[in-house]
């Protein structure tokens, strides 16, 4: 009578069974490092200089820089600089700026089912969608992963989120994610595990379930994992050529006990937009049609794959953005931009007169390549819209799907994307 997460967490404890609110010392399978946290990770490290030399498996740390890629200012390139010096010394796995943003990176290269994986990042959670349990990590318990391989953790409740439905047209996993934080509110899955299924998710692509395990933290969730599929296994099949048989897929018991059960017909949903300064101000688009923006950004670790671009270039294609609006295009890795330059998704934005930057969380994060003014509007694919987070504190940023930003920069006001395609 377990749940997904009690069953990871127990195997990786060495122990049959595991139950909710319990303390626990469990090996981790992978570390993920930023640049973020990189100053004080390694400040905490040189600290345990006199107990450790060496970290505890260098196959098994992956540092990646993205926040601030390429450096926009001094204080980033120092950064950079001690990340670069700290993984040449210990030869752990490092992907420069070239490959992309690390929670894309991380499910294109490293994340399996089955595997428990945390990360120097809050959007860690992201890799749930793949069936494993990733969360995020302070510096010193990330210091104390890269040590040890392992660390104590308390099992957390687990929420059931069942999804029925036919999922309408130009409705995605942000739409589905967005009106369950509005619905629980941004505290209401504080430490609990927000476990998806239902007949709903077979017809989510990956993509889409990318994007609601990655918001699921915006509810204060431990993480947001997805029971496996053949649509997962095919995932896998594809991108390693691996069977059925040599992928740990991890299932719930048909009697496990939950904190709470919701279900969401996803079948009544409309596309959804977040108002500021919070992902719990979601309403339908429908409700905000007409505000005026200045800025349109498609990409982050939230919604910068393949699916985005697609339905975004579908809508751009042979028109313009607004004279007053800007389009800002990051595609979350080094593989998503080149498919989308096979797919001349790039053509199609230049010359609707959008920017495309390199992969990285500038934008998203406030820290280069779109920071925005005093009391200009941003509608965004990003994850978070809280006061100061893309810029002056007096701006404001609405939470969409690309196909709605799309439809917007066109208008210069937040448009429904139904209206463009139906």
């Amino acid at each position: 009578m377990s749940t997904i997460v009690e069953k990871i967490l127990a195997a990786h404890s060495g122990r049959k069974k595991v139950e909710a609110d319990e303390i626990i010392e469990a090996k981790v399978d992978l570390v993920m490092l930023t640049e973020q946290l990189g100053r004080r990770i390694y400040r905490d490290w040189d600290e345990l200089a006199d107990v450790v030399d060496e970290v505890w498996d260098k196959t098994k740390i992956v540092g990646v820089l993205d926040h601030w890629v390429p450096a926009p200012h001094i204080d980033a390139a120092e950064i950079h600089k001690i990340c670069r010096e700290f993984v040449k010394k210990h030869g752990i796995v490092f992907l420069d700026m070239f490959s992309g943003i690390c929670h894309q990176v991380m499910v294109e290269k490293f994340v399996k089912p089955g595997m428990l994986v945390v990360g120097s990042d809050s959007h860690t959670v992201t890799y749930g969608a793949l069936n494993a349990f990733s969360t995020g990590l302070g510096a010193t318990d990330i210091v104390i992963c890269m040590a040890t391989g392992q660390n104590w953790f308390r099992v957390p409740e687990s929420i059931k989120i069942t999804l029925k439905g036919t999922i309408p047209p130009l409705v995605y996993g942000k739409d589905i994610i967005l009106k369950l934080i509005t619905g629980l509110g941004v505290e209401g899955a504080d430490y609990q595990s927000m476990e998806f299924a239902g007949p709903a998710c077979k017809d989510l692509s990956i993509d889409s379930r990318l994007t609601i395990s990655n918001m699921s933290v915006e509810a204060g969730a431990k993480c947001g994992i997805f029971s496996p599929d053949e649509k997962l296994i095919d995932y896998f099949r594809a991108r390693y050529n691996d069977s059925k048989a040599s992928l740990n897929l991890i299932f719930p018991d048909s009697n496990a006990k939950y904190r709470d059960e919701i279900e969401l017909d996803v079948g009544e949903l409309n596309p959804q937009v977040a108002k500021p300064h919070s992902p719990e101000n979601a309403v339908d688009v429908t409700e905000v049609e007409g505000t005026f923006i200045h800025q349109g950004f498609i990409g982050s670790c939230t919604n910068g794959r393949m699916e985005d671009f697609r339905i975004a270039a579908q809508i751009l294609e042979g028109k313009h953005t607004h004279p007053d609006v800007r389009l800002i295009i990051t595609p979350a890795s080094r593989e998503i931009y080149l498919q989308c330059l096979n797919e001349g998704l790039l053509k199609v934005f230049i010359e609707a007169g959008a920017m495309v930057t390199n992969p990285t969380c500038g934008a998203c994060i406030g820290g280069h390549l779109g920071i925005l003014a005093a009391k200009e509007v941003c509608i965004s694919t990003s994850n978070r819209n809280f006061r100061s987070r893309m810029g002056h504190a007096d701006s404001e940023i609405y939470l969409a799907n690309a196909a709605t930003v799309a439809a917007s920069v066109i208008e210069g006001v937040i448009t429904d994307p139904r209206n463009y395609v139906k």
